[in-house]
């Protein structure tokens, strides 16, 4: 870094005016991922922190390819993930599913693939988490292709899942947000990620990961004239059999806000959002047809 800065110094006294042409690009380039590349995969706004003093809520914004996410290097988790889904083609290419977990280039912790292996005797005290994928491998393979089934198998996509909640629960609500609401409505957006409570817990096998105690996912539909946004959100915990009805953790956005310390869509009219945050109305979503 310090060479780095020896080095521009010289440049800008050498070339001043080329200096001034890559620092103009350099601005120009974050003017565009500010003002469009992430609003265009955000619906109402980024997620905010409620309390910007509380360094557990700290993160940083990651745009992937058909997802972006705001990570905590902190937790060594992502805090909240968003992409846009719709229905899928029936003859869309299922691509191959990757065989290892990439360390994010952008992460400052450097939570690799190896971070949540476990010893032969930590497994036996059933402490081996999964790696749960916040965006989704099938989602993001059959929507956004080869490029976004990459991005989500990026560690810092990635949060530690017990296996009865990763393979059963979770797999089933990925399922059924592709498969039944991307065909129920069209489009909508998800909001996911972890929830955080009591006491702090890391992976046995690596201090930089929290292990969260439950898990969201929040489900909104675009407003359109005469048609106002409707939402579904869910609190799944940990300790889930794997065999409950989805019906069984229908919550509202207030409570999924109130533990995990995030405000979202704050760019919703504020008389809209208090009501659509306060209700939970699972009849429009038809979730008597896939929740069990």
């Amino acid at each position: 870094m310090f060479k780095l800065l020896i080095g521009l110094f010289r440049l800008s006294r050498r070339h001043p005016v080329l200096l001034l042409i890559i620092g103009s690009l350099g601005f120009g380039g974050y003017g565009y991922e500010v003002k469009v590349a992430r609003p265009a995969l955000l619906y109402q706004g980024a997620p905010q922190a409620r309390d910007g003093k509380n360094i557990d809520t700290w993160f940083r914004i990651l745009r992937n390819h058909g997802f972006i996410l705001g990570y905590s290097d902190l937790r060594g988790n992502p805090l909240w993930v968003e992409y846009a889904l719709t229905d899928a083609a029936e003859n869309t290419p299922s691509l191959k599913r990757p065989g290892h977990f990439e360390t994010d280039w952008r992460s400052i912790n450097r939570v690799s693939h190896e971070s949540y292996r476990q010893t032969r005797s930590e497994r036996s005290r059933h402490s081996a988490y999964d790696r749960g994928h916040m965006a989704p491998n099938y989602a993001m393979s059959h929507l956004y292709g080869k490029e976004g089934q990459a991005d989500s198998f990026l560690m810092t996509n990635i949060s530690p899942q017990k296996a009865k909640l990763n393979q059963q629960v979770w797999q089933r609500l990925e399922e059924t947000e592709i498969k039944h609401f991307a065909k129920l409505f069209g489009k909508l957006w998800v909001l996911t990620g972890p929830v955080f409570v009591g006491t702090v817990e890391r992976l046995p096998s690596d201090w930089r990961v929290e292990v969260p105690d439950a898990f969201y996912k929040i489900y909104i539909t675009e407003a359109a004239p005469g048609k106002p946004s409707i939402a579904l959100a869910f609190l799944i915990p940990q300790s889930v059999s794997g065999k409950e009805p989805l019906a069984q953790f229908v919550t509202s956005i207030d409570n999924i806000e109130a533990k995990t310390g995030l405000d979202f869509f704050a760019q919703l009219d504020d008389r809209i959002e208090a009501a659509l945050e306060a209700a939970v109305l699972p009849q429009p979503w038809k979730l008597q047809a896939v929740a069990k």
